[in-house]
């Protein structure tokens, strides 16, 4: 009897999203671990890499920003699943070029979406790309002119200050346009992704 074919997990729904987000926020001091739109940039940061990274070398970036080891006895394990499927589902839909809903949260329905308004929503997303590229920084390193625009797009939500060595991407923000809303701004990060692979290198089915 043949085995059965391997179907992916589903998408993280809702209250998967919320229950992500708990597991958080129970993280024991002193840990300092991503929020969940943080989390989500930081894993496209990761797989945009010119080369995989594994998951031992990002995963601790996931319970602490400066990648402290979770104390004995605290179950890692149903946050951790959670995260390898949000993983494996922004990887299938970077790795064929097609679009995905970041986890970019807007502000409430009766604040205005202003540039203000815009710029906090995404700085928590656009913190965790970066620090992936920041971890892993072959990809921030690299002088391929085809990388300087997405960089850009990502990066002009963070302040100039965390590109160092960086001119070029400096240059491409002074001459970038505000986002007209935050719907522009979140098309902005995800065609920024996608442009990243393409620098990357990472096989696509177009290729």
């Amino acid at each position: 009897m043949a085995a059965a074919p391997h179907r992916p997990a589903p998408p993280l729904g809702d209250a998967e999203l919320a229950s992500l987000q708990a597991l958080l926020e129970a993280v024991p001091a002193p840990l300092e671990p991503l929020d969940a739109s943080a989390l989500d940039g930081f894993l496209c940061g990761v797989i945009v890499q010119p080369r995989p990274v594994p998951e031992r070398s990002w995963w601790p970036r996931v319970l602490d920003l400066d990648g402290r080891a979770a104390p004995p006895g605290f179950d890692t394990a149903p946050l951790r699943a959670l995260v390898r499927r949000r993983h494996a589902e922004l990887a299938a839909a970077i790795g064929q070029r097609r679009w995905f809903d970041p986890w970019i949260f807007g502000p409430d329905d009766a604040v205005q979406d202003d540039g203000a308004d815009t710029a906090s929503a995404v700085r928590p997303w656009a913190s965790g790309f970066a620090l992936a590229l920041e971890t892993f920084p072959e990809l921030l390193g690299s002088d391929d002119p085809s990388s300087t625009g997405p960089l850009a797009l990502v990066y002009r939500h963070l302040g100039t200050e965390h590109l160092d060595d960086a001119d070029a991407v400096r240059e491409a923000i002074d001459e970038l346009e505000a986002p007209g809303d935050l719907g522009a701004a979140v098309e902005e990060m995800v065609r920024a992704t996608l442009l990243l692979a393409d620098a990357a290198g990472l096989p696509s089915p177009r290729r």
